[in-house]
């Protein structure tokens, strides 16, 4: 991913560097924007996290801003872009979990089949698919539940990166066989495609409930029953942004970099 996207930042005479949100020794004064990506251990970290951001901003411009991070690091952002027209999958939002918790969700739901995910957390980490019936495993962490979808197995998880509000690209994520779980650590392979017209809309439509509009997001979508699009997440704070499946997101991103600071 780095060396996609140092050829970006060449382009316009630039450079970027990786460097770790938590290493003790960064001199964030240094840079001129530090850009938050990939930062796949914050969520058992996240007072730490926060504080180093705090720490960043205050030294240099941070992206996406301190702001946004703090809203979007709590899964519960998706009841905010509902209440301003997004389309979700139903959703409970369980702070504590028990067992009887999760098996009258089943029944509140309508569904036989269930994912259990945390609000804090990213990479399926300490997520449960679990159907009427099984065991409930310890859920130690303020939970989401939902019900699974089919097309997660069929058609697969699209994703649409933006850099300034403009589609970089898109690709889809689909599962190993006999698992539902996309990400590449538990075998999903991932696609670039070109997108529905319909479908850019539809995602472009979740970035436009923001009030300000983003460095980067990632906007994850699954296809409803009736082929719609149902919002699954929308990244700002750590995603991947795929730069194999779009090898002009360096110089996207470099280019609006550079717009952000010299406004």
């Amino acid at each position: 991913m780095m060396a996609l996207l140092q050829a970006g930042f060449s382009e316009i005479g630039g450079s970027i560097m990786d460097v770790s949100w938590s290493d003790p020794q960064a001199d964030w004064s240094s840079y001129d924007a530090a850009i938050i990506g990939t930062a796949w251990d914050y969520w058992d970290r996240l007072e730490e996290f926060l504080a180093t951001l705090g720490h960043i901003a205050s030294a240099t411009r941070l992206y996406n801003p301190l702001e946004l991070v703090h809203w979007n690091i709590h899964k519960t952002y998706l009841r905010d872009l509902e209440a301003r027209g997004a389309k979700l999958i139903p959703t409970l939002w369980i702070d504590q979990m028990t067992e009887q918790k999760a098996r009258a969700a089943f029944r509140d739901l309508q569904s036989e089949d269930l994912v259990f995910k945390r609000q804090i957390g990213a990479g399926a980490f300490d997520q449960h698919r679990l159907r009427a019936g099984d065991p409930i495993p310890a859920m130690t962490h303020p939970m989401m539940v939902q019900p699974f979808l089919p097309m997660i197995e069929t058609e697969g998880e699209l994703s649409f990166i933006f850099i300034d509000g403009e589609l970089s690209h898109a690709l889809i994520k689909r599962a190993a066989p006999g698992d539902y779980r996309i990400q590449s650590l538990y075998g999903g392979v991932e696609t670039a495609i070109v997108p529905d017209g319909e479908d850019v809309r539809a995602a472009r439509a979740v970035l436009d409930t923001l009030d300000d509009t983003p460095l980067y997001a990632r906007v994850d979508m699954l296809r409803d029953g009736e082929g719609g699009l149902l919002l699954m997440e929308l990244e700002l704070i750590e995603p991947y942004l795929y730069p194999v499946q779009g090898p002009d997101i360096g110089r996207l991103l470099a280019s609006a970099v550079r717009k952000r600071l010299a406004a």
